[in-house]
């Protein structure tokens, strides 16, 4: 969480260069319960006000209605994520968890840009609500920023990255199963099939 956090202080990584990705797949696949949820939306939300408060120092209406819905749609990519990472095992093999984390990037990639081209929180003229305008937001984008392709570029390169540390390392550090453990879900309860079944007491009947 603490990589999550400082991989999104602003000019550290290049634009989309990001760990959230990978960390949000990553939570789905091997946190347990509701801490697969809370944990990573949790640093996600106090890391977007944190930016939030920072870029509104800077200038930027960050707290209009559709920039604060197009982050919504931000959240929707974070769930279907997790949803994502939950389909996979932890000891599913380490190409399938690197397939996965790059799924994830392209999920979050999709639903992101199309809520820009939908909300259109910076009244961008390229995204005109028609099916070139969609196509314009996923591969080019809005004159006097990098195409969106490259940004896409460096969704899918720090997923893959951070996805292949992150699996690697819930890998190494986890514990070894003994073959009692293995065998452990296999053993009948002791004295299960052994024993008889005592008879009621008569006391208990009456």
């Amino acid at each position: 969480m603490l990589t999550l956090a400082l991989s999104r202080i602003p000019g550290l990584l290049p634009n989309n260069f990001s760990a959230v990705y990978a960390m949000v797949f990553c939570a789905g696949v091997f946190f347990a319960g509701r801490m697969s949820w809370w944990l990573p939306l949790g640093t996600m939300l106090v890391s977007d006000l944190a930016l939030n408060f920072y870029y509104a120092a800077q200038g930027y209406d960050v707290w209009k209605p559709a920039n604060l819905a197009y982050q919504l749609f931000n959240y929707v990519a974070y769930v279907a994520i997790i949803l994502l990472g939950k389909r996979f095992k932890p000891a599913a093999s380490f190409l399938a968890l690197l397939g996965g984390g790059i799924l994830g990037a392209i999920l979050f990639y999709l639903i992101t840009n199309t809520a820009s081209w939908l909300v259109n929180p910076f009244n961008n003229p390229e995204y005109t609500k028609t099916f070139m305008g969609w196509i314009t937001a996923l591969f080019k984008g809005t004159s006097g920023w990098p195409q969106t392709w490259e940004f896409f570029r460096n969704t899918m390169m720090s997923s893959a990255l951070f996805t292949a540390l992150f699996a690697a390392a819930a890998k190494l550090t986890a514990p070894a199963e003994s073959p009692a453990d293995k065998e452990a879900g296999m053993r009948e309860p002791q004295g299960a099939t052994d024993a008889e079944p005592q008879a009621e007491p008569e006391e208990a009947k009456a």
